[in-house]
Order: C-alpha cells, then structure tokens, then sequence
C-alpha cells in the first residue's frame, strides 16, 4: 500500500497490507503475548513504556517531520503531538504502578460480619486499536500505552492515509523489550478491522473514528460480547455572550478550528452561537484574522494551515461551504479550494437550521450563527446528534456555570476553544459521540476488569 504526501502527492513509502492469514497470525502471537504481558509485574511494564517515551522524545523532530510530510498538519502541530504522545507513554508508565483494588466491607449484611472482600484490577488480554488519521501518534499513545500499562497485548491498525509514522513508533516499542506478541501493528482497510470486531480471543477494540464505522464495528462486537471504546465525531458547539471578550473568542476560534489540525479535529469549533449585540464585532475579528493564517507546505516553518488527508476530503468541505452559501450564508474569508488544501474559511449569516451545520464538517470551516440570547444558543446548541465538547465565552461565572451545566456535552470549556485534551481530563461524550471516555484513568479502568475476592472467616 502506497503512502502518499498529501501537499505533493509524493510517494513516501509503502506499508504491506495484511491479507486474512496474517491477521490470523497476529491475533494468535497476541493470544501468547497477553499471556506473558499479564506476568510481567507492574515496575516492569512501567520500565517499558518509560523507555518508549525517552526514545520518542530522542528522536522528536525525526518523528515531527515524518508526520508532517505523510499527515499534513503543520510541523508546529505534530512537535506539539509528538510530544503530548511522549508524556501520555511516560503518564500510563505511572498508572500502571497505580492500578488500586479497594477493600469491602461485609458487615454492614447480618451474618457476613467476619468475611473479608476485597478487589484487585486485571488486564483483559488482547486489544485491538483503531486508529484514525486526524492525531495518530497522540491517539495510538491513548490506546497501546493504556492497553500495555494494564499488562494486556495490543494490536495496533494504523490510518491507511498516514501509517508511516507510525511503523517507526513500532519499531521503538519493539526495541524497548516487550514480550513476544504483546505490541504488534497490522496494516489494511476495513477487512482488518472486521476480522479484528469479530475475533473472539480479543476482548476490547477501541475506535477513534466516525458515527458510521462505531455503529459498525458495535455490531460486529456485540457478536462475541467484547468490550468496545468508542470515540466517535463531534459537532462541537461555542456560545459567544453579549459580555464575551470578543477578541479572545475569535482567537479561540481560529486556534480550535482554522489553524489546528487543518480542522479535521473531532472536537474543533464547529457551530459558533453569537448574540446579537457582539454578532458584527465577532464576524469582522475572525475575517481579519482567517485572511491572516498562511497555508502551504507543513514541513515549512510558519505555515499555519496544510492540506486536507486527501484531496476528496477537501471536495467535501468545499462542497459542504458552497451549500451553505446557496443557503444565504456569506463567505466572509475563504472558500477557495486548491487540491488538497482548503484556505481557510469563515461563514457569515448562517441560518440556524443550515443542513451543513448540523452535520460534522471536517476542515477549517467557521460558521457562525446570529442568536438573540444565551438561552437560544443553548436551546440550538443542544439540538445535535453529537456530544463531545462544548465552549462558552461570558465574563459571568454564574452564567457559564449555569449553561455548563445544562449543555449536553462530555466537556465545557469556558473562555477558550473546544478543541482542548490533557491527558488528565475525561474525553469523550454521549449522543452519537459514542459514550465512552478516554484518560489516564478512564482507559485503564476500561482496559482491566475488576475481579472480587472473598477469605470466609478472615476476621472470627
């Protein structure tokens, strides 16, 4: 499978693609890795993945470049996500020294008052995880750190658009010394990841992905009851108050939708909702600024938007931006499509029932949304099938807290962009975003199990 630089077209490389006997292959040595993975004690599995993150960060800028060059985004961008994967290895080499049973008590039930219970965390044994082309070295770091961390094995599917990267990130972990089995990445399309969903000696897959492929790999799951973790899309909403900064909202905007990830984040700013009374300020500070961002070559320094994934991708976009325009919207900055690269884009008049709008535009599109108050962009805000993040800009804590509270959304971020992930904090949301969470803490606990034990008369 060829590789290709979505700025040129170039050939990059080449990945091999497994046919339904390698994959066979695979899931068989992982069925003996998770085996010696689940044996190797907790300072053990903690040297691994701290040896992982000291390599990545050795060969930083190697890795940044390679990204760039296969994924598009900006060199800035991937610096940035290279690192956040070094500290994601270096905080699940500490969780793994963390994963805490709890003693129950029994005497609060007449006649078990001498027993003794207690739980103790184990890891589930294989996982499989999915991975998208949008943040693949941060989100792989999620999935294959939290499932090693845990003492399970892993099979890792790279995105078919940007594997490369990737393929060296293996060969780091490999060099660190897993056990045989325990880390392995297969290449391919969605024959993989069926024969992944329906295989029953893997017991979790996790998928960072579309509504579409989670509804489908929730199906083929559900065959042989296995765990799943879905981290799905988004149609993340912002609110803009009458009392915002307005200048700090447009930044917000541009840094969490325009010129992150060339927009093709799942939790980037995607409908802004603005009162009235700052509606005109907002638009003509976000125009200025759009027309400001440089597009061109990630591997350039300075550039600040790069190419869309692959040229279909951008179509969609500009065909998804020439609707709403037949829609009434106005195209303030942007529009212009050139191959891959989509120049960033700013929407004015939007209607508020706009077919694009409520839909998951996946480039550097703002559209933004004239409301009368808070409460209608609440009452819009929460009128989507999605439910990932959320932002709010008010000077009125009492305000944000109470909209907070109410927005149907996995995380509010008050007074900054959406497009915000530690990995400390909870990620993830309900509706059609999938429901699960991703962290530090959230994919441990979902990649063990909690089993209980009880010493009958331990305390006569």
């Amino acid at each position: 499978m060829e590789v290709h630089s979505p700025a040129t077209g170039a050939v990059l490389g080449t990945v091999p693609v497994a046919d339904e006997q390698r994959v066979a292959e695979v899931i068989a040595a992982a069925r003996e890795g998770r085996r010696r993975m689940a044996a190797l004690p907790a300072h053990a599995r903690a040297g691994l993945l701290t040896t992982v993150a000291d390599r990545l960060r050795e060969r930083h800028e190697e890795l940044s470049r390679m990204l760039a060059a296969e994924n598009g985004k900006p060199l800035d961008q991937t610096r940035g996500e290279v690192a956040a994967a070094a500290n994601i290895f270096t905080g699940f080499a500490e969780e793994a020294k963390r994963l805490f049973g709890r003693q129950v008590p029994l005497d609060v039930s007449p006649g078990l008052e001498h027993h003794l219970a207690f739980t103790i965390r184990e890891p589930l044994g294989v996982v499989a995880a999915v991975v998208p082309f949008n943040y693949p070295v941060e989100l792989y770091a999620y999935k294959a750190a939290a499932a090693l961390a845990a003492g399970n094995a892993v099979i890792v599917k790279p995105p078919e658009k940007c594997p490369l990267t990737l393929e060296v990130v293996g060969r780091i972990v490999a060099e660190a010394g897993p056990p045989p089995g325990a880390h392995q990445i297969v290449h391919g399309g969605p024959e993989v990841v069926r024969a992944l969903a329906l295989s029953p000696d893997i017991q979790l897959i996790s998928l960072t992905g579309s509504t579409t492929a989670g509804r489908a790999i929730a199906e083929l799951a559900a065959g042989t009851l296995k765990k799943v973790q879905l981290e799905l899309g988004g149609n993340d909403p912002m609110i803009v108050c009458a009392d915002a900064d307005v200048d700090r909202a447009a930044e917000a905007i541009v840094l969490g939708r325009l010129a992150r990830g060339n927009g093709q984040i799942c939790c980037a700013v995607k409908r802004i909702y603005v009162e009235d009374a700052v509606y005109d300020e907002l638009a003509a500070n976000l125009t200025a600024r759009a027309r400001a961002l440089t597009v061109g070559d990630p591997l350039t320094e300075g550039v600040d938007v790069g190419p869309l994934i692959t040229e279909a991708a951008a179509r969609d976009v500009e065909d998804a931006v020439r609707r709403a325009v037949e829609g009434g919207a106005h195209l303030a900055a942007g529009g212009i499509r050139e191959g891959n690269f989509v120049h960033p884009t700013v929407l004015t008049g939007v209607r508020a029932d706009e077919p694009e709008i409520a839909k998951e535009i996946f480039g550097p599109v703002a559209p933004l949304v004239r409301v009368a108050d808070a409460e209608e962009a609440l009452r819009l805000a929460n009128d989507s099938d999605f439910g990932l993040q959320a932002a709010i800009f008010t000077r009125d804590i009492n305000r944000a807290l109470s909209l907070a509270r109410r927005l149907e959304a996995g995380g509010v971020i008050i007074n900054g962009s959406t497009a915000l992930r530690s990995e400390h904090l909870s990620f993830g949301g309900p509706k059609n975003t999938g429901g699960s969470r991703e962290s530090l803490h959230d994919t441990l606990r979902e990649m063990t199990e909690e089993k209980t034990i009880i010493v009958m008369e331990a305390l006569a």
